[in-house]
């Protein structure tokens, strides 16, 4: 699977955009709602930010701002680092790695978001292997 390229990924999966002048609270609550770890901050279909769980949390929360008065735009990480669609998941999991993030949007030549990457897509990698392996490991106990 890290050879795949994202596109196949993704799969049509949803992913929240928001414009930047949305109060925090409503974004995060936008978030809850799509189980979604992270918002892709678009203006005028481009991307211009992302806001994730942690700057809800750092930003906000710890310091001391209301979710209400505070627009996402103010506390997103701007210009946030991206991805093509036809790179490999492997290189998804190495930017992630190598920058200490957990999410990656995915866009178009224009900068128009396509989709999400995040930490959890890996761990999904993870938990496939593990059952394979469980599996594997199973057969061999019968056999024996």
């Amino acid at each position: 699977m890290p050879s795949r390229p994202i596109h196949q990924v993704l799969s049509d999966r949803p992913f929240l955009c928001v414009c930047a002048d949305t109060p925090v609270r409503s974004v995060t609550r936008m978030m809850q709602e799509q189980h979604s770890s992270a918002a892709l901050v678009v203006e005028h279909g481009v991307l211009t930010g992302i806001f994730t769980e942690r700057d809800a949390t750092f930003r906000v929360l710890a310091a001391g701002l209301d979710a209400d008065a505070t627009s996402v735009g103010e506390v997103m990480t701007h210009n946030p680092l991206t991805l093509a669609e036809d790179k490999p998941f492997g290189h998804a999991l190495h930017l992630m790695y190598e920058n200490g993030v957990r999410h990656v949007p995915v866009i178009d030549a224009v900068k128009c978001p396509l989709g999400l990457v995040t930490a959890r897509d890996a761990l999904e990698l993870d938990a496939l292997d593990f059952g394979t392996e469980l599996v594997r490991r199973e057969e061999i106990t019968v056999i024996l």
